[in-house]
């Protein structure tokens, strides 16, 4: 820690509300802990819970950082006791618990992957929520197999493009729903074969129709609310649906006869509460299965845009208007 200083710029909360609320703040570089690693910050990802953090509706876990931001990557600074696997000048991507939005940055080790050679930093800086999300919803906890249809509501968040690519990498089709003819085409475009504009087309009918007998057999749902209905009519026997988010409401009428008749799977996760061991175990999975194909192009990091991060606000304010496709990223 001797070359690091011992304070630094972070973007703060001051209050809740707008994007307004967000203010760079001086702060006192964090001290490592056990098994930890302190990263100089590159680049850090926005993400919808940095959004509800910002709101009120989402406050950081008991014992962690209060500063948003749950990814980044960039250069290790200094590392903690018992953190062995990188050193100094390693170039890291990390899912972190809070924190991201400042110039340095704690992770807990067993949370970070190293950087593809050919991946620029302000990609890598959007890697980590939204890969580690998709792999354990959809991979692990959905079980999605090659063959299977699979369906993504809003295709172009930052979750939506990571699993379109993902499902379609390893063999699944894929239904992509999105809330404009731009964002329908930019869903094929990373392969969705079948995209749906749910402003202007029932995504139920659609299903139905590109699925056949069959039925879709994982949805990934962050929306909720009426969706949760609709999503179990889309279902064919057998089906599994993860809810990761509920941006319509947790609440919903559910006939529970469809449930049984098509033994459906119906679950659900969040992340950042879980403990570092199983995200260790998903850094793991991911580094085996999905860095490869980062590494060689047939997946990619899509970025919206990049903001530096003393325009955390702007950035904020871009995730607000709802038209971003793709990542938005803080760089510094």
């Amino acid at each position: 820690m001797a070359d690091t200083p011992q304070t630094m710029t972070a973007i703060t909360i001051e209050g809740k509300g707008g994007p307004e609320v967000l203010k760079p703040v001086n702060l006192p570089t964090p001290a490592l802990a056990q098994e930890q690693v302190l990263i100089k910050v590159l680049a850090a990802g926005i993400n919808r819970p940095d959004i509800m953090q910002r709101q009120g509706l989402y406050p950081a876990p008991k014992g962690h950082s209060e500063i948003p931001g749950l990814e980044v990557a960039g250069v290790i600074a200094a590392t903690g006791p018992g953190a062995s696997r990188f050193k100094p000048g390693d170039k890291v991507m990390a899912l972190v618990n809070g924190g991201g939005y400042a110039e340095f940055c704690l992770a807990e080790e067993s949370c970070c992957l190293p950087v593809p050679e050919n991946l620029p930093m302000q990609q890598a800086g959007g890697f980590a929520e939204t890969f580690f999300t998709v792999w354990h919803n959809v991979f692990e906890r959905a079980h999605l197999t090659a063959g299977e249809w699979f369906m993504i509501h809003g295709g172009t968040s930052g979750i939506g493009v990571t699993a379109i690519q993902l499902a379609k990498a390893f063999g699944a089709k894929v239904l992509a729903t999105a809330g404009s003819e731009e964002k329908c085409a930019a869903c094929r475009e990373l392969g969705a074969d079948v995209a749906v504009n749910y402003r202007t087309e029932d995504f139920v009918e659609k299903a139905k129709a590109a699925a056949g007998r069959p039925g879709i057999k994982v949805i990934l749902d962050m929306v909720g609310g009426d969706y949760i209905a609709k999503n179990i009519a889309c279902l064919g026997d057998d089906g599994r649906m993860v809810n990761i988010a509920y941006q319509k409401g947790s609440k919903a009428e559910v006939d529970f006869l469809r449930v049984m008749l098509k033994r459906l799977t119906i679950t659900g996760s969040t992340l950042r509460i879980r403990p570092t061991e199983v995200k260790g175990r998903i850094a793991r999975s991911l580094e085996e299965y999905v860095l490869p194909l980062l590494a060689d192009g047939r997946v990619k990091v899509v970025l919206d845009s990049t903001y530096p991060m003393q325009d955390a606000g702007k950035a904020h304010a871009r995730m607000d208007e709802g038209a971003h496709i793709g990542k938005i990223v803080l760089t510094l």
